[in-house]
C-alpha cells in the first residue's frame, strides 16, 4: 500500500506513530491532551481579557490577541489528529486532510511570524519613537498591519499547498512525521519535480531571515534606548513590555529554525518528531504564560475575568 505509482492513486497518507507500544501511545495522548487544554485555556483567557478590558485596547494587546489566535490555530491543526491516532492506534490521514493540515499549519505559522515582526515594530516605536507612536500606530494602521499579516500567511500557505500537492508522488505514502509537513511530503515526490517547491521554500526562508534580522536590529535599538532612560522605574516598565515579546519570538524562531535547518546527517524520525513538537506544540502552550508573568496590565485583566466568572457562579 505504501508503494504507490503516483499521487492520483493515493487516497491517504500514513503518519509517523508517536510510540511503538499501546501504553506509550496512551501516555502521549494524555500529554497532548494536557498541553492542548493548557494552550486553549491560556490563549482563550488572553483573548477574553483583551476583548473585554477597555484599558487593554491598545496596539500592543491588539496584536497579542491576534497572536493568541494564531497559537490556537497552530495547536488545533496538529494535535487533535495526533491524539486521535494515538487513542485509536491508527496512522491514517486522508489525502484531503493532509492537504488541509499543510495549508493550515503554513497559514498560522506564517501569520505568527508576521505578527511577531509587527509586534517588534510596535515595541520599537513605543520606546524609540514615542512622540510618533499614536500617529503611526492608530487603530486603522493596526488593523491594516494585522490584516496584512493574516493575508500574507494565507497567500503563502495557498501557494505552497497548491504547488506541493500538484507534484507527482513516486515513493509511496509513508510520512516520517506525526502531521503533514511539506519537507516530508517532498521526500515522496519524484526527484525531477522537486525544484519548484524547493525554490518556494527558499523564498520563504529568505523572508523568515529578513523578519529575524529586523527583530534583532530593532531590539538592539530598543535596548540602547532603554538603557538611556534615567529612572530605574522607567527602565523596568520598558523591559516588562519588551521581554515577553522577545522571549516568545526567540522560542518560536529557535525551535522553527532547529527543526527545519538541522544537518541531514543528524536527521532521524525520533529527532524530527521531538523538534516538530517543540515548534508546533510547545510555543502555543507557553506563550500565554510568558506574557502573563511579566505584564501587570494583562494580569489585572485576567484577574478581572476570573473574578467575574467566579461571582457569576
Amino acid at each position: 500500500m505504501a508503494e504507490m505509482s503516483n499521487s492520483s492513486s493515493i487516497s491517504h497518507f500514513l503518519l509517523l506513530p508517536l510510540a511503538a507500544t499501546r501504553q506509550l501511545q496512551l501516555l502521549h495522548f494524555c500529554l497532548f491532551l494536557v498541553i492542548s487544554l493548557a494552550a486553549l485555556l491560556g490563549n482563550g483567557l488572553i483573548i477574553s481579557a483583551v476583548a473585554c478590558s477597555h484599558h487593554l485596547h491598545t496596539p500592543m494587546f491588539f496584536f497579542l490577541l491576534n497572536l493568541a489566535l494564531t497559537d490556537l490555530g497552530c495547536i488545533c491543526t496538529t494535535v487533535p489528529k495526533a491524539m486521535h491516532n494515538s487513542l485509536w492506534d491508527t496512522r491514517n490521514i486522508s489525502y484531503a486532510g493532509c492537504a488541509a493540515q499543510v495549508f493550515l499549519i503554513f497559514f498560522f505559522v506564517s501569520a505568527e511570524l508576521s505578527l511577531l515582526t509587527v509586534m517588534c515594530y510596535d515595541r520599537y516605536m513605543s520606546i524609540c519613537k514615542p512622540l510618533h507612536y499614536w500617529t503611526l500606530l492608530g487603530s486603522r494602521a493596526c488593523a491594516h498591519m494585522a490584516a496584512a499579516a493574516w493575508a500574507s500567511g494565507f497567500l503563502n500557505a495557498l501557494l505552497h499547498t497548491v504547488n506541493t500537492f500538484s507534484l507527482p508522488l513516486c515513493h509511496g505514502n509513508v510520512l516520517d512525521q506525526f502531521f503533514c509537513e511539506i519537507p516530508h511530503i517532498l521526500k515522496l515526490t519524484c526527484s525531477y519535480s522537486r525544484l519548484r517547491e524547493f525554490g518556494l521554500l527558499g523564498v520563504s526562508a529568505c523572508l523568515t531571515l529578513g523578519c529575524f534580522m529586523f527583530i534583532v536590529i530593532s531590539y538592539v535599538q530598543i535596548f540602547r534606548a532603554v538603557l538611556r532612560i534615567p529612572s530605574e522605574q522607567g527602565r523596568h516598565k520598558a523591559f516588562s513590555t519588551c521581554l515577553p515579546h522577545l522571549a516568545v519570538a526567540s522560542l518560536f524562531l529557535s525551535t522553527g529554525i532547529s527543526a527545519n535547518l538541522k544537518p541531514p546527517s543528524i536527521s532521524s524520525p525520533s529527532l524530527d518528531l521531538s523538534l516538530s513538537v517543540l515548534y508546533s506544540v510547545v510555543p502555543p502552550a507557553l506563550n500565554p504564560l510568558i506574557y502573563s508573568l511579566r505584564n501587570q496590565e494583562l494580569k489585572d485583566g485576567l484577574r478581572k475575568i476570573i473574578m467575574n466568572a467566579s461571582q457569576k457562579k
